[in-house]
Parts: C-alpha cells; structure tokens; sequence
C-alpha cells in the first residue's frame, strides 16, 4: 500500500476539483479519492456533494452501492474470497467461515493488528479453479482451509 497519502479534507478538495469538469464525475472522484487515500473518507461525502450539487444522500449511494470502496483504511494485506456460485459449489462456504473464525473477522473488516482486512468479491473470473480469492491482488486458486492459512501465514510483517 505504498503511495497512500495520510487523509485531509484539503487535498480531497484539490482532487475533487481536479476531476469535477468531467461528465459522471463523481465515479471518478470517488477511485481518485481512494487511489489517494487507500479509502473514501466519510468526511469527503459533504465535500463530493457540494462540488457536484448533489445531496449527500447521493454520493452515499454511490459509494456503497459499489463494493470496492472503502469508507477506512484497509489493513496491510487485503484477501479477497470469491463468493460466486462456482465458488460456493466447489466449498468456499465453509472457506469463508473458516477465514472470518480464524481472524476474529466479519466482512469488510480489519484485523486489530491491522495486518488483515476481509473482502468479500462477486466473481474473480477463476470459476475452473474455484474456490478463488485475491491476497493483495494476487490470484489463489484452489483453495483449501490448509492452503490459504499458509498463504496468510506467509505475508511479510
């Protein structure tokens, strides 16, 4: 995650106003914000709205409408669980449980260490290689529970 910048409401300002000409322009506020930030700050919603003329209720839509952004930081190392149907028919059901008991963690959340967040994702394109996950954007496949613990347990800290 190396690149992201410490949260402030003005240079959320600056990026909004870098990207407000553009037509749908709040998508793109929304990726710059969190290719920025790492997240979309709960604080830049009034910001968006007022620079757009759109209701805040409007740009919170959006924004949680779209499960790829984040309203705080993500932990160190992201995994990704694929949740589609060949996914949940090749066990990842029991995978994602097992996930969420092992770090103490529900969905969309972060370790207390800050080490690990948990994502849920709606189809990773590796249906033949199912069940599937990303761990900081690197494809697994053919997961089992024995598996992705080795994965995790063999992040740098």
């Amino acid at each position: 995650m190396s690149g992201i910048e410490t949260w402030s409401a003005a240079r959320a300002s600056e990026i909004i106003a870098g990207q407000q000409h553009l037509d749908g322009a709040t998508l793109p506020i929304l990726h710059a914000l969190q290719h920025a930030f790492g997240y979309v700050d709960p604080q830049a919603v009034p910001l968006i709205a007022d620079a757009l003329n759109l209701s805040k209720a409007e740009v919170f839509g959006t924004i949680s409408f779209y499960h790829d952004f984040r309203s705080k930081p993500a932990g160190r190392h992201v995994l990704k669980l694929c949740r589609a149907e060949a996914c949940q028919a090749m066990g990842a059901v029991a995978l994602h449980q097992h996930c969420r008991t092992r770090h103490g963690i529900d969905w969309h959340d972060t370790t207390p260490d800050g080490e690990l967040t948990l994502e849920p994702v709606f189809c990773l394109g590796l249906c033949a290689t199912a069940p599937a996950a990303l761990l900081d954007d690197k494809p697994l496949a053919r997961l089992t529970t024995g598996k992705i613990d080795t994965q995790i347990e063999g992040l740098s800290r």
